[in-house]
């Protein structure tokens, strides 16, 4: 059964930092590519950054030189340091495959920026 479970949420001051993770498990983690997508009030679901299985990362214009992804495979894990955080970027996040994400989604973990 394939489960992510994210963690690392929480309410931070604009310009403040933030660093998830997710587990992941019943997947073979290593081979397979890995992406954080968030979903803010009102909006669809968005991939935020990606992770391919040979270490090459992107990022969406909005993160690119505040958001870093990356990613322990011994851990089954992928984690998303968040710097730099401003109001726009508050919305639950959530992690799964990619490019191809699974139909089971994680509950996620809620990312609040405000003053």
């Amino acid at each position: 059964q394939v489960q992510f479970v994210e963690s690392g949420g929480g309410l931070v001051q604009p310009g403040g930092s933030l660093r998830l993770s997710c587990a992941a498990s019943g997947i073979i983690f290593r081979v397979n590519g890995m992406g954080w997508y968030r979903q803010a009030p009102g909006k669809q679901r968005e991939l935020v950054a990606s992770m391919t299985t040979g270490g090459s990362a992107n990022y969406v214009d909005s993160v690119k030189g505040r958001f870093t992804i990356s990613r322990d495979n011994a851990k089954n894990t992928v984690y998303l340091q968040m710097n730099s955080l401003a109001p726009e970027d508050t919305a639950v996040y959530y992690c799964n495959r990619y490019p191809l994400p699974l139909m089971y989604w994680g509950q996620g973990t809620q990312v609040t920026v405000s003053s």
